[in-house]
């Protein structure tokens, strides 16, 4: 008799750990290239501004000749622009879907020996706005690296169109993020991406 209650509790058990997978399986949509097709985890894709009068292509900015290099976007688009790839915090999947949390890194070799993942940064003097850097953030506590994990949401009106974000709520679901959309931030010049302010409506390039 204990046996047989001792069956069914862990029948039971395994019933509802299968109910909870399924029901908190990903149902986000696929994100979605200027083709038409979903983007790919590994593969490269270029970032660029929907609207042509806003800049260039995403690409890695020296800040003030010096490491680390921070993300921006070229004035004008050109062969120094570098794709990305991009890598789910969710293990084993391979597509990259709307509002999940992923590391971007630029493909690319530079002079600063470091990675060329994206990274929350430092705050710009003047604006306080949270500049986007690269490199590994090295304050994982908890939560892990959060520093390294962006999402992509679609633009509500126009498909193929979405904006980047700064919350890394699948990472850390209870934690408190200060989250931000990613935007531009003209410093001396330069485009950089900071988060705080208005977000840059984007479309993906496959490479």
């Amino acid at each position: 008799m204990m046996k047989s209650m001792k069956m069914i509790g862990s029948l039971s058990c395994c019933m509802w750990l299968v109910m909870a997978m399924v029901t908190s399986a990903p149902d986000n949509a696929p994100v979605l290239d200027t083709s038409g097709q979903a983007l790919q985890s590994g593969v490269d894709y270029y970032i660029k501004p929907a609207i042509t009068d806003i800049g260039g292509r995403f690409t890695l900015i020296d800040r003030n000749d010096s490491c680390p290099l921070y993300v921006g976007q070229k004035n004008t688009s050109g062969s120094e622009d570098f794709p990305v790839t991009f890598a789910p915090f969710v293990e084993g999947e391979t597509v990259v879907r709307e509002g999940r949390d992923q590391k971007i890194t630029f493909s690319a070799f530079t002079i600063c020996v470091q990675s060329t993942a994206w990274k929350v940064g430092e705050k710009q003097s003047e604006t306080q706005r949270r500049l986007i850097v690269t490199g590994i953030d090295q304050n994982e506590g908890i939560a892990g690296p959060a520093g390294n994990y962006f999402r992509i949401n679609k633009d509500a009106d126009i498909d193929g169109v979405y904006s980047l974000q700064w919350c890394p709520t699948e990472l850390c679901p209870t934690c408190r993020f200060i989250c931000g959309d990613v935007g531009a931030l003209i410093e001396n010049g330069k485009r950089l991406l900071a988060l705080d302010g208005s977000a840059l409506p984007v479309v993906f390039e496959r490479a």
